[in-house]
């Protein structure tokens, strides 16, 4: 029998040659020219999980894109892991700022990854995560050392909000029965000080619309006259900050969870360079909510940011106008014991609330998901890091994430069984960015780590 590193050695370039043909697919689900594309990629998937020894395969399909379920189950008296990944990406926009195709993925050096990353997009989020698994479960089965039973469960509308998951989940509660809930999304601090995320926030996420007169107008002729629509969403944007950068809906604080000093201070222990956070983002200075530090900023805190802003006429040259219409997109992120939807329906109404006269505003909310915390004293988290312990040699920092997988409290809802996010991409990935990608060593690393999770958990459980 090999071992995990014999296996990936021999195995190296195949891993690595599957994973580049399955990001050659755009599945892009917020966009509708790429639907073909989508649903490809779960067939993919399916295809993926029967060679990796799933002895059950099918397409369970939903209100809207289908997701792969596949399992395999050795003995109904051992612990079952369920596995959740998703194989949507994000869209590859803007393509100009991509250095080479995002959907013709190449592995090139940086000084980050000596040994070479996959650019593509869905490198990191979640493909390249989520067929680590896949890899995982292929040596178990290979070798016949699977010491659990399996579950994957595969969607394609992470990056859209979940919505049919959420709609599936519920009904297939039986399908879905397990003992904890694995999932690679999230990242780790560096690939020498591995970490286990212990906590997401929440998301809400909004669209507005401020309307001024019926049509554009003329801007000398009527500028000056009547309210210019992206004038007046500039404001009411500007308004949602204090100077302290603190967030001015009403009731907005209510519920956020305040962390002890001891709390901090024991954050406060992770490696951390601002300068060397300032470089790699090329800015002379960090900003955020006063009296935090910029990792409590980007994890404990909530916050609220533009995501995207228009109206009028962005053509090359010159047009006098006034826009009648004005747009943009804004998510909050949100820490525990915020309800997204009593977070969105405060924005709501202060938006409404703070429009001036002259114009009409319309907030339609889109998609979001509760907060989530998981205790590191359950057996999930102490198996998770006595893998890690035996691959990278050394104990892995619980860390909260700013990041959002509004699922994982739903899971714990309607499955109630923990989730655990063992993460192996890095801040440096460029997820949602130009230029994703995902180091190979990196990659190889999670396949590695995944196998020893399953061997801690089934110890643990006994």
């Amino acid at each position: 029998m090999q071992t995990i590193q014999e296996y990936i050695s021999t195995h190296k370039n195949r891993f690595i040659e599957e994973l580049i043909e399955l990001l050659k697919i755009p599945s892009v689900s917020a966009d509708t020219a790429y639907s073909q594309d989508v649903l490809n990629t779960a067939d993919a998937i399916m295809d993926s999980l029967k060679k990796a020894g799933c002895d059950h395969v099918e397409l369970c399909e939903t209100p809207g894109y289908p997701i792969v379920y596949g399992e395999k189950i050795i003995d109904k008296n051992l612990p079952t892991v369920l596995v959740y990944g998703h194989y949507d990406v994000q869209p590859a926009d803007p393509i100009d700022l991509w250095d080479s195709p995002p959907f013709n993925p190449v592995i090139k050096k940086t000084d980050i990854h000596p040994e070479g990353a996959i650019f593509a997009r869905g490198a990191c989020d979640d493909k390249g995560q989520m067929y680590m698994h896949v890899k995982a479960l292929e040596y178990m089965t290979s070798q016949g050392n699977l010491p659990c039973n399996v579950k994957f469960m595969i969607e394609g509308e992470e990056e859209v909000g979940s919505e049919s998951l959420a709609w599936f989940v519920p009904r297939n509660t039986e399908k879905l029965a397990n003992d904890v809930i694995l999932i690679s999304d999230t990242g780790m601090i560096a690939n020498d000080i591995p970490s286990i995320t212990t906590g997401l926030r929440g998301l809400s996420y909004v669209e507005v619309e401020v309307t001024g007169p019926n049509r554009d107008l003329h801007s000398g002729l009527y500028g000056g006259a009547v309210a210019n629509p992206i004038n007046i969403l500039s404001k009411m944007i500007a308004s949602l900050h204090d100077e302290n950068n603190h967030i001015t809906i009403p009731g907005f604080y209510d519920k956020v969870e305040e962390l002890s000093r001891e709390e901090r201070d024991e954050m406060a222990k992770a490696p951390f360079s601002l300068e060397e956070y300032k470089k790699a983002l090329e800015i002379d200075a960090v900003y955020g909510e006063k009296d935090y530090t910029t990792n409590e900023r980007n994890s404990i805190r909530p916050t609220l940011d533009v995501n995207g802003i228009w109206g009028g006429y962005i053509g090359e040259g010159a047009k006098t106008v006034i826009a009648s219409k004005a747009y943009a997109k804004i998510s909050m992120r949100l820490v525990p014991n915020q309800d997204w939807e009593e977070i969105t329906q405060l924005f709501k109404t202060h938006f409404e609330n703070i429009a001036p006269a002259g114009v009409k505003v319309k907030v339609t909310p889109h998609h979001g998901g509760q907060g989530y915390v998981t205790p590191i004293n359950n057996i999930g988290y102490q198996a998770a890091s006595k893998a890690y312990q035996e691959t990278f040699g050394v104990t892995p920092i619980p860390q909260r994430s700013g990041g959002s997988i509004p699922i994982v409290a739903l899971f714990e809802q309607e499955l109630k069984s923990k989730t655990i996010l063992m993460g192996f991409g890095l801040n440096s990935d460029a997820i949602h960015s130009p230029n994703e990608h995902f180091g190979v060593w990196n990659y190889l690393k999670g396949i590695e780590t995944i196998p020893y999770f399953y061997k801690h958990f089934a110890e643990l459980s006994k």
